[in-house]
């Protein structure tokens, strides 16, 4: 699919160059030419005004060609024929006499003979012997000639161009797709981690509930541990694909975000209040560190689920007897926010991967049934706030999660 699109793209940046090639070339060639030309034009346009003002001087014409023997005027008589000066028969001009007759008058024309190129310029007269025409005329096979070299150099140019272009064309397209590319094999593996996640609570659900088919006469006490996982697997699935909306929506900038002001010390009390009695219950403890209060612009809604997404994950990779402390500090440009435990840790080559979709670390970890979403969203929502997460741990030790936000957002 992208080789096709590659070539497609490639076609559509070769046209666009041979195009530029061209009239870039078209434009050299005629500024040259009305450069060239300039002076003999100018010649011509002078002998034409001054015949027009009052005739030549000398009362006939005067001058030579500067190639192919010739006169510089040519007066035809009534029968289209040159009568001034006279000629002989088998003079060049007289043997193509058809030839150099005017085609227009009072303006420039080119004409060419036998290999040789004039530019003229004619005017009619009426005498007491008919229409006469006057015919001023130039050699300019030196100009042409130039001319011809300069052309032979745009065309062999312009194929060369022709051929650089379609190989730069070729490249860009590469490059171009580059992003594309990556961004269709995101959404692959995204498409594919999914359907692997949504799959396996499903198949547990559907187990169960079969088990619970074969025994119809059972009480609901008999089957408790199968109704138990059942539900347990619906509020994973639930948890799930809210993550899925969530990070679909982010995707596509559907994602509402609404920032006002509101004290983050506060937000962070009422999240280690939500906490505390859980804390309690599975024998670890969770404090909150704020100095003073600190005002912040942004989407509370938003703010508290990245708490909770930390929060979460402290408490699921905290062992019994361990602490989880948050922290909210202010100095003269941002604001930074921290959750920390001393849990069990992230290994130092994993803590790349973590803010991944769908990515956990170690399969070990899975049995604490994180769908491996809430770290992605997490730093959507910090990014929403133009902030900076990072993180750093050691192993069986401490994981430390550092945010810090810019005390003066952008107004969104």
């Amino acid at each position: 699919m992208f080789q096709k699109t590659r070539l497609q793209l490639t076609l559509l940046n070769s046209i666009v160059f041979i195009v530029l090639i061209a009239i870039l070339s078209r434009t050299i060639y005629f500024y040259t030419e009305d450069q060239i030309y300039k002076d003999v034009n100018d010649s011509l346009i002078k002998d034409y005004r001054d015949f027009n003002n009052g005739g030549m001087p000398g009362g006939r014409p005067q001058g030579e060609f500067l190639l192919g023997p010739g006169p510089s005027v040519i007066v035809w008589g009534p029968d289209d024929t040159i009568i001034e000066p006279r000629l002989s028969v088998d003079h060049f001009f007289k043997v193509n006499e058809q030839k150099f007759f005017p085609k227009t008058f009072d303006d420039i024309e080119e004409i060419s003979v036998n290999g040789y190129t004039y530019r003229a310029l004619s005017t009619q007269v009426d005498t007491g012997y008919g229409e006469m025409a006057v015919q001023f005329i130039r050699n300019v096979d030196t100009e042409k000639e130039m001319l011809d070299r300069l052309l032979l150099i745009l065309f062999v140019g312009g194929g060369i161009g022709s051929l650089v272009a379609v190989g730069a064309g070729y490249l860009l397209a590469g490059r171009a797709l580059i992003p594309v590319k990556k961004s269709w094999d995101q959404q692959q593996q995204f498409v594919s981690d999914a359907s692997h996640e949504i799959r396996t609570p499903l198949a547990v659900i559907q187990s169960r509930a079969d088990l619970l088919f074969q025994s119809p006469n059972a009480t609901i006490e008999e089957k408790a541990v199968d109704i138990s996982i059942i539900s347990k697997e619906v509020r994973r699935l639930n948890k799930l694909v809210n993550g899925l909306l969530t990070l679909t929506r982010t995707d596509s900038n559907q994602m509402e975000v609404k920032k006002s002001n509101f004290f983050l010390d506060d937000l962070l009390m009422d999240i280690m209040e939500q906490y505390t009695d859980i804390a309690s219950f599975q024998g670890k403890s969770i404090i909150s560190h704020a100095p003073e209060q600190v005002v912040f612009h942004g989407d509370k809604e938003r703010i508290h689920q990245l708490l909770v997404i930390l929060v979460d994950n402290a408490m699921k990779f905290t062992e019994e007897g361990g602490e989880i402390s948050l922290s909210c500090i202010k100095n003269a440009s941002s604001i930074i926010l921290t959750v920390e435990d001393n849990g069990i840790g992230i290994p130092q080559e994993e803590l790349p991967l973590i803010f991944n979709r769908f990515y956990q670390v170690e399969q070990s970890r899975s049995a604490n049934e994180g769908s491996g979403l809430g770290l992605s969203i997490a730093k959507w929502i910090v990014n929403t706030h133009q902030g900076n997460i990072k993180v750093t741990s050691e192993q069986n030790e401490r994981t430390r999660f550092e945010i810090t936000f810019p005390r003066n957002q952008r107004k969104n």
